[in-house]
């Protein structure tokens, strides 16, 4: 494995402050990383008004903003925008850290939030939760956290690539604008392979994160599959300070299954399922990629009816062959003591 190396640069990582506690603290420069994105600045044809507010918040990136200032605004476009940007901005810059604002957004929103913006936290606050890690198959476990993944399951093998890529490069074989033209032409075109990453290949992966490019195996008792547990544990510590152990299953054969916790829409579905002695579809049970097993280390924080026994997770991925992971899941699903 390689030593350890910078990654994923388009999270911001390098714009946050870390406080003593180790959790990462909203800086000006954060914010004005939002006022840089598509939706918010100002298009060439925007108006005198809306290209005024935009400067002011770049320089005063915590300015109040009313109802006025937006009604001034001449695309309702726009106003739209920022009525959805300016509460997410608000509670980032009245948050103790990112991740008090995180835990905020996935539990009490104050109101509609683009799932745009939870995934950037995410990629923001796991890039530091890796800060420092060595192992490259780690960091590609980590985009299941905040990017959409494609499943292509071949011959027992399950392998993830990223959604947004795959279907880039299936419309534009690799070569952008003229890929797509060519497409659109029927004009020949070679494939595109994305690599798949190996323990003998995953240094490669260093230098190409922030394109989002690799493929993860995902079967079990893989190196990839051990990965993605190990992010998660780790995820677990950062936000609990507790100590946890997950590894893969095969199958629950537990008749004192007491506690589990999907980790996207389809497993969750499916362990409930499961856990109230019902028969699972067909279809339902040949989407489950992965089972889990989760123990935490310190009994004292599980609810008493848990304490000493483990905890059962699933990964599934939809009827379109998408994962969808909800790492809030692994915050507010456990069952640990108000402590």
């Amino acid at each position: 494995m390689s030593t350890a190396r910078d990654f994923w640069v388009s999270a911001g990582h390098g714009l946050l402050t870390r406080g003593p506690d180790g959790r990462h603290q909203v800086t000006e420069a954060f914010l004005r990383a939002y006022l840089d994105r598509p939706e918010i600045r100002p298009p060439e044809e925007a108006c005198a008004a809306e290209r005024a507010l935009h400067a002011a918040l770049l320089d005063n990136p915590r300015k109040a903003v009313g109802e006025a200032d937006l009604a001034k605004l001449a695309d309702p476009d726009a106003r739209e925008n920022y009525e959805v940007f300016l509460p997410f901005r608000d509670l980032l810059a009245e948050s103790a850290s990112l991740e008090a604002a995180y835990r905020r957004l996935v539990t009490d929103p104050p109101g509609p939030i683009p799932q745009l913006f939870l995934d950037h936290l995410v990629h923001a606050i796991l890039r530091g939760v890796l800060d420092g890690v060595d192992n490259p198959l780690q960091a590609r476990a980590g985009e299941l956290f905040f990017r959409t993944q494609r499943v292509t399951i071949q011959d027992g093998q399950i392998m993830l690539g990223d959604a947004e890529t795959v279907e880039r490069l299936a419309t534009t074989g690799g070569f952008g604008d003229l890929g797509r033209l060519l497409k659109e032409s029927n004009a020949p075109m070679r494939d595109v392979d994305m690599d798949v990453l190996g323990e003998e290949t995953a240094g490669a992966y260093w230098d190409r994160s922030d394109r989002f490019d690799t493929v993860l195996d995902l079967t079990f008792a893989r190196p990839g599959l051990d990965a993605f547990c190990r992010v998660m544990e780790k995820w677990i510590a950062h936000f609990f300070q507790l100590e946890s152990r997950i590894h893969p299953v095969q199958s629950i054969r537990d008749e004192r299954w007491v506690w589990h916790t999907g980790l996207d829409a389809d497993s969750t579905a499916l362990l409930n399922t499961l856990y109230r002695g019902e028969e699972a579809s067909e279809d339902m049970l040949a989407r489950l990629l992965s089972l889990f097993r989760l123990e935490i280390k310190e009994e004292a924080a599980v609810i008493e009816r848990v304490r000493g026994r483990p905890i059962y997770l699933g990964l599934s991925m939809t009827p379109d062959n998408l994962v969808r992971m909800k790492p809030q899941n692994l915050l507010v699903n456990l069952p640990l003591t108000a402590d």
